[in-house]
């Protein structure tokens, strides 16, 4: 089987949370439905209640602490990435915004990203395509046609949930199935060796 990584980011504040709770159905999903493909997803989740302290001294600072650089890092390589946030008036959470406000210039360039978000009630939906899409789109990702909201109502209705879940999650392992692995390059590796920059002179 072809091997590909898949990062999850979730925003969740609470332990246990619906929005982690949604993340680890999206995950499980794209595994199944990956492996129909031939490719096996190997899942990293990035709980950014963990790292909120560092994300607030990387804006003041510049500069990521460990545990945050290793989730950035993460994100960078990953094949595919999904990306859940609960809803706060009308818009993303300010901790998963704070996050994606860190992630390096063009990391998410054509990566297959899955969105999906958790609210109170079905009418915070409409968030994932006036919040959520564009703000996907001006960081260059490709986003899948399908995003899932789960409003409290919907865990009531596994069937429904289930289903828009497939939906999405087919979609992502599609992408991901389809396209060369992630290549991440290091700005500071050395592009001329030693004898060439000799040569110059």
């Amino acid at each position: 089987m072809t091997e590909r990584t898949l990062v999850v980011v979730t925003a969740g504040l609470s332990q246990p949370s619906s929005t982690r709770l949604l993340a680890d159905r999206l995950s499980a999903a794209a595994v199944e439905q990956a492996a129909t493909l031939g490719v096996d997803l190997a899942v990293r989740v990035v709980e950014l209640r963990d790292v909120a302290h560092d994300l607030m001294d990387h804006l003041l600072t510049g500069f990521p602490p460990a545990q945050l650089r290793e989730a950035l890092d993460a994100v960078a390589a990953a094949d595919g990435l999904i990306a859940v946030t609960p809803i706060f008036n009308a818009s993303y959470s300010g901790l998963f915004k704070s996050f994606f406000d860190v992630v390096e210039k063009d990391a998410l360039r054509d990566k297959p990203v899955l969105l999906a978000a958790t609210g109170g009630t079905a009418r915070h939906s409409l968030a994932l395509e006036h919040a959520l899409r564009p703000m996907f789109a001006y960081l260059r990702a490709a986003t899948v046609a399908t995003p899932v909201f789960a409003a409290s109502e919907d865990w009531g209705g596994e069937d429904e949930l289930r289903t828009r879940i497939d939906r999405a999650a087919g979609e992502l392992a599609r992408e991901i199935g389809r396209r060369e692995p992630a290549r991440v390059t290091d700005p500071f590796a050395l592009t001329t060796s030693f004898e060439e920059l000799l040569a110059g002179n």
